[in-house]
């Protein structure tokens, strides 16, 4: 790419937060945040799936399929050494929703 002032500029940001995401009580905080997003997020769509009724198969097949791509990408060897930001938060995002939907299951089996 040519190095133009738009080009300067974003690469600019890019760097400030990389060096905010690096502050370890943010990436905490960034972690929590997005375990609580996907407990929020399991809590919507098992109450949207449970109202529709037609699509609880496909949305199971989808979401079981999604979390095993997550579980492979974040346990996998090569990553072992130095986790990148993003699958560290696809990871809590995942174990967020399998939190909140087992708390919906005990929700409706009491």
């Amino acid at each position: 790419m040519q190095n133009t002032r738009l080009n300067n500029l974003v690469d600019a940001v890019l760097v400030r937060l990389r060096r905010w995401f690096f502050n370890p009580w943010r990436r905490i905080s960034l972690l929590i945040i997005t375990f609580l997003f996907g407990f929020f997020l399991s809590t919507a769509l098992t109450t949207i799936a449970g109202q529709e009724g037609d699509t609880d198969i496909l949305i199971s097949g989808i979401l079981v399929l999604m979390m095993e791509v997550t579980s492979r990408a974040f346990y996998i060897r090569a990553w072992k050494d130095r986790r990148a930001l993003w699958i560290e938060l696809l990871n809590s995002l995942k174990i967020g929703f399998t939190y909140g939907i087992c708390v919906e299951a005990f929700k409706l089996g009491s």
